[in-house]
């Protein structure tokens, strides 16, 4: 295979990625997938969502979880697995898993739409092929799975090999930037673009004491003061996101400019139906 040549248009990139991002993440908050899972013996809450992500990864233990999910405490994830490896097998969470997902979706999409649906997994397939596992841990476990027939879960599949592509390029690009998932999160926070603080000490485990010193670390490097990005800090949050956009380009270099921007119309089209019928909670903001 032919590595594709560097994108132009690095906004193009960030702007289409952020339209797709909503057909994955939708799941992690439908009803579809505590009910499916919960059915195959795991716990409800966060148990569903480790086990769920982590899945295709095999029953991994949590040290593996932490790393490949890189922002949650370890101590919240230790809490889970490897426990809903006794309670359900992989294979089981996948199976439930994909349902949910092929319910979830086309719930939230309703009628009307079968055509874009086809046009987009096609698009994205193709997209696909560009994609490379060296270094993308999540990436590769979802990349050994089969292609699905269905169309709608054949677009879930699509937009999740893409989703957790960027994701694990997202991680390198901290790494090499010197912040720790934690470092990550709170610096994330501090835009106001995404969770406030008390939201993301919740959804990822981070005690009070974790949370500040991690914050007084930042501090000491002089990319936080008073609360806020200095303006290191702000170059260096556009760095990553940068890199994160330069490493999740080859699949759309592979389209090319046309094509891709017919994915970003088509991921609008889908996605407004997504948010339009209720995907996510009032004023929660679809993460990376």
């Amino acid at each position: 295979m032919t590595r594709a040549e560097p994108f132009p248009d690095l906004r193009l990139v960030s702007r289409v990625h952020r339209r797709l991002e909503p057909l994955h993440s939708h799941v992690y908050f439908a009803p579809e997938l505590e009910e499916h899972l919960t059915a195959t013996g795991l716990r409800p809450g966060r148990m569903v969502y480790f086990a769920g992500r982590a899945a295709p990864m095999g029953a991994v233990g949590p040290g593996v979880v932490t790393a490949t999910f890189s922002n949650f405490a370890p101590a919240l994830v230790a809490r889970h697995i490897p426990r809903a490896w006794t309670l359900a097998s992989p294979e089981q969470v996948l199976a439930a898993r994909h349902e949910a997902a092929r319910a979830s979706l086309t719930r939230l999409l309703g009628d009307g739409v079968a055509q874009e649906v086809a046009e987009l997994a096609a698009l994205l397939q193709e997209a696909c092929g560009a994609l490379t596992p060296e270094g993308r841990p999540l990436y590769a476990a979802h990349a050994d799975l089969p292609w699905p027939a269905d169309p709608v879960l054949r677009l879930w599949h699509a937009v999740s090999l893409l989703r957790e592509h960027r994701g694990d390029g997202h991680v390198a690009g901290l790494l090499r930037f010197g912040l720790s998932g934690l470092e990550a999160l709170v610096t994330h926070t501090i835009t106001g673009r995404g969770f406030t603080r008390p939201a993301a000490q919740a959804t990822r485990g981070w005690s009070d004491e974790e949370w500040d010193a991690a914050t007084a670390a930042l501090t000491r490097r002089g990319l936080v003061a008073d609360g806020a990005l200095t303006e290191d800090g702000v170059r260096l949050r556009t760095a990553v996101e940068r890199e994160t956009d330069e490493l999740s380009a080859a699949p759309f270099a592979a389209l090319g400019v046309e094509r891709t921007e017919r994915v970003g119309e088509l991921a609008r089209v889908l996605t407004g139906r997504v948010l339009e019928n209720g995907a996510f909670p009032a004023g929660l903001l679809a993460g990376r």
